[in-house]
């Protein structure tokens, strides 16, 4: 009898233990979802504010057709991806244009001087930071999910749950704009 009792109380935490890092993961994913939710609030005021500046360029530099264009292809590419792999390689490709709108910029003082510019692309390094900081969180909140799902005992609990590991938030090394460069400074 008292081996019986001894089986069903083994059960019995084993049981509670695994429901423990179950619920767990479940958190954990979830923070994830969360917190990308977090960098695409950023990303859609990211685009948000990119037609404004291509139209205020445009008064300036009318003739500057197809870097304005490839701005506006860029930022409905990255509109239009799904997923943090997607979506940090088109926000590289858009970064990497608004870099060339921005050195564009450089040889038109007029529009360096134009209140309107100096704002958009204030608001937009403002936007471009707070899209760092939950990059930041959101690849945190990935890496320990992965942890925790290849770490024993989750990699035997995880499985239970359809739980697979989740993608980070990179924007390719080499499309990274001007914005995100550090400020040169001359004498």
């Amino acid at each position: 009898m008292s081996g019986i009792l001894i089986l069903i109380g083994i059960i019995v935490v084993l049981a509670v233990f695994i429901i423990g890092i179950y619920n767990r993961i479940v958190a954990l994913s979830q923070r994830t979802e969360q917190a990308f939710a977090d960098v695409d609030v950023q990303l859609r005021q990211r685009h948000d504010l990119i037609p404004n500046l291509v139209e205020t360029v445009k008064g300036y530099a009318t003739h500057e057709k197809e870097t304005l264009d490839a701005v506006i292809q860029a930022r409905n590419a990255a509109q239009s991806a799904h997923g943090p792999a997607a979506q940090g390689a088109a926000e590289g490709v858009l970064g990497a244009a608004l870099g060339k709108l921005f050195a564009l910029a450089e040889a038109y003082p007029d529009l360096k001087a134009n209140t309107n510019f100096m704002e958009l692309q204030r608001e937009l390094s403002d936007v471009e930071n707070k899209i760092a900081a939950a990059r930041r969180f959101f690849n945190n909140a990935v890496q320990e999910y992965n942890t925790a799902i290849q770490q024993i005992p989750g990699n035997l609990v995880a499985p239970m749950g359809s739980f697979g590991p989740k993608e980070y938030f990179e924007i390719p090394e080499g499309s990274r704009g001007q914005i995100e460069a550090a400020p040169e400074v001359k004498f």
